[in-house]
Formats: C-alpha cells, structure tokens, sequence
C-alpha cells in the first residue's frame, strides 16, 4: 500500500496539482506541456501494473489524459494557453539505462530497434513550447520509436 499511496501521489495527484498551479500564473501564450508515458496504452513487461495505473489515471497519460489534456485545452483555449502531452517509450535515462537489465527486450520491441534519446523528447518539448505550435493543442503525441506501432 505504501508503494500504491506513493506513485498515486506522485503520478496523480502531483501532476494535477502542479498544473493547477501553473495555470494560476500563465498569461496569453502560456504553454502547458506534459510528459506521460506510453506504459499507459502498453505493459509490455511482468510486474509493472501499478505504475501502468497510475500512468492510465493521471491526468498526463492514457484515457485520462486524453480527457485531461483535451478538456484543459477547452478551457483554456479562450486565455490562449496551450495544453499538449508527450508520451514517450524507452528513452535512455538514469531510471531506464539503455544498458540495463530490461534494454534488449525493451528495444527489440521498438520498429526503430533503440532507445530514444533525452534530446529526441527535448526537441518536441521546444517545439510545442515554440510560436510554431501555436495552433498545436489537445494533442496527445507519442515519441516512442515505434514502440506502440
């Protein structure tokens, strides 16, 4: 219980709480930009099923955060805030080393056969961020080199 209690309270209700906050002292232009998981839609391992659920339930990922991201896009829409959420798959971390223990499984289940990189999810993370994106909101955008193909 004490594991659940913590990944709801990290993944759940921080994410809400943090954006609610946010959201208090953005102007026109603000930009909301979430990073989920793709483990929302997919557990592709043993053992990882409360983590899959807390990704599924809070607002930055799975149905949830479809609904999350799309109604705040609404709702702040009018104030010219932009809300977005990035998903991604294996990327290499200090979490999920590219060398570690779940790698070679974890990459042979991607179409592009690696790990992301923390600078592939930067760049989309600059770019929702940039003039560009703009008319970009609602979007949930998956950056998982294939992994959920």
């Amino acid at each position: 219980m004490d594991d659940f209690d913590r990944l709801i309270a990290v993944n759940v209700k921080g994410v809400f709480v943090a954006t609610q906050e946010a959201v208090r002292h953005m102007g026109e232009g603000g930009r909301i930009i979430m990073i989920g998981s793709v483990n929302s839609d997919i557990m592709p391992f043993a053992g990882g099923s409360i983590y899959a659920l807390t990704k599924g339930a809070m607002p930055t990922a799975g149905f949830a955060n479809a609904s999350f991201t799309r109604g705040l896009a609404r709702d702040l829409g009018p104030r010219g805030i932009t809300v977005n959420n990035i998903q991604p798959g294996p990327v290499d971390t200090d979490m999920n080393p590219a060398d570690g223990t779940f790698a070679d499984s974890m990459r042979s289940m991607t179409a592009l056969q690696r790990y992301g990189r923390s600078e592939e999810v930067a760049g989309m993370v600059s770019y929702l961020a940039s003039a560009e994106a703009d008319f970009v909101t609602g979007a949930n955008l998956k950056i998982d080199g294939g992994f959920t193909a």
